[in-house]
């Protein structure tokens, strides 16, 4: 018996390192395909990486660093030698439902894209009569380049989400209206005083990065009634539309960016629109947080980004190409204008002016002696000849004449104003000061 277990544990004895052996084995085989999957799979990550930035493995040890805004940069503008394009927001709030379809189409042309928008101060039945009047329109059906905000947002004039309201115009135009040139914000208050062949034949010549934005560093009183105190839109977060209102806090002035003031009607350029709306070094979206809780915010906010960035600062011209009678010196909203300032406009020879009553006579008068514009009717031009009838709601068009021009003396008193603020020798002593 004793010998029949010594032999029992004597087979044991060589089974336990033939067991320990397959263990050792089988661990083998799976830890090295194990390794292996991992080193392939670090080699290859580490590929797709310096393959998307553009780097070399090999170039690690150079001093130079690379950033992620390296791999972006400003658009180009289109030719000089085609006909320029105009992307317009026109904007209104309650009872301006009227006013914005006679200035859509004193300024309508089929080169050029338009954004109308109502708030919601407006009523629904006239968000939706203006929604009917552009679905109606023969020649914006056939065209399709004016559109209308159906969500509309809540603007308040002195504050943020006025300058929010226009950046999503901008970004609908970016994304839907195809290529254009330059983007111009109205109000249901402007009015153009030189007709659309005359604008697009004047800025035909003109480089197409330059941004027509009237600035000032020298901020003034503004200091301490805008900069320093702190205010809330309601418009941010309420249905219900309200003045702003202040909080008992105050802030300084900033450091990291300098402040800038001016007009806030402007002709920006297309470049500097994408980059207000894609802010790839971050600094459009970090000046609109500040302007949150800015008094009057649209006659900062643009002005303080483009010239805080080296890209775009040499491209300002000092005006805002409109005729404006102010007081002196300013307060916060300009005069009416009627027929009495009707020579001063022309003699301006800006291309826009505000601030205009709704049907005031002297719209009529800008209509027949500056536009040839009758009644509900569109603007004499190369893309529109009906003859004697001016006033036809659906004037014939087709894509061949959309590109002849028939500028007017309006082309002229504008080539006047434009080519006199880039002739002024201290010019470049005038951008961002």
């Amino acid at each position: 018996m004793k010998n029949h277990i010594a032999s029992i544990l004597s087979r044991l004895s060589l089974l336990l390192p033939m067991e320990s052996n397959n263990k050792q084995q089988k661990k083998t085989i799976w830890f090295l395909p194990l390794v292996c999957s991992f080193l392939f799979c670090f080699l290859f990550i580490s590929a797709s990486l310096f393959s998307y930035y553009g780097l070399s493995p090999f170039s690690l040890s150079l001093k130079t660093p690379v950033f992620a805004e390296s791999k972006l940069h400003i658009s180009s503008t289109s030719s000089i030698n085609s006909i320029p394009r105009i992307a317009y927001l026109i904007s209104g709030s309650t009872g301006d439902g009227e006013s914005l379809k006679r200035i859509l189409k004193a300024l309508y042309h089929p080169l050029n894209q338009y954004v109308v928008h109502l708030d919601l101060e407006a009523s629904v039945a006239e968000r939706l009569d203006l929604v009917d009047f552009v679905r109606s329109e023969p020649i914006f059906a056939k065209v399709g380049n004016v559109r209308v905000v159906v969500r509309s947002n809540l603007v308040t004039y002195t504050g943020p989400t006025m300058v929010s309201n226009t950046l999503h115009a901008a970004a609908i135009l970016y994304r839907e209206g195809g290529d254009w040139d330059w983007f111009i914000n109205l109000s249901a208050s402007d009015y153009p005083l030189v007709t659309q062949d005359d604008l697009l034949h004047t800025l035909f010549s003109f480089p197409r990065h330059l941004n027509f934005i009237e600035h000032t560093s020298d901020i003034g009183w503004k200091e301490l009634q805008r900069a320093k105190p702190l205010i809330i839109d309601p418009g941010l977060y309420s249905r219900q539309k309200s003045n702003v209102y202040w909080v008992t806090e105050k802030r300084s002035v900033p450091t990291a960016f300098k402040l800038f003031t001016g007009s806030a009607w402007m002709m920006l350029s297309r470049p500097f629109i994408e980059y207000c709306l894609w802010g790839w070094d971050n600094l459009p979206r970090i000046v609109l947080m500040y302007y949150a809780n800015f008094l009057s915010s649209p006659e900062g906010y643009f002005h303080t980004v483009i010239c805080n960035t080296e890209e775009f600062r040499s491209t300002t011209v000092n005006h805002d190409l409109h005729f404006i009678s102010w007081d002196d010196p300013p307060k916060q909203h300009p005069h009416f204008l009627n027929v009495n300032d009707f020579q001063r406009m022309v003699g301006s020879n800006a291309p826009f002016a505000r601030k205009f009553g709704r049907n005031d006579s002297v719209l009529d008068k800008i209509d027949e002696e500056l536009l040839s514009r009758s009644a509900d009717g569109f603007v004499h031009g190369g893309w529109f000849d009906n003859g004697s009838n001016m006033s036809s709601s659906a004037p014939q068009y087709s894509p061949v004449n959309a590109t002849m021009l028939r500028p007017g003396p309006g082309a002229e008193r504008l080539k006047l104003l434009i080519n006199g603020l880039l002739s002024q020798e201290d010019i470049h002593e005038k951008q961002c000061i």
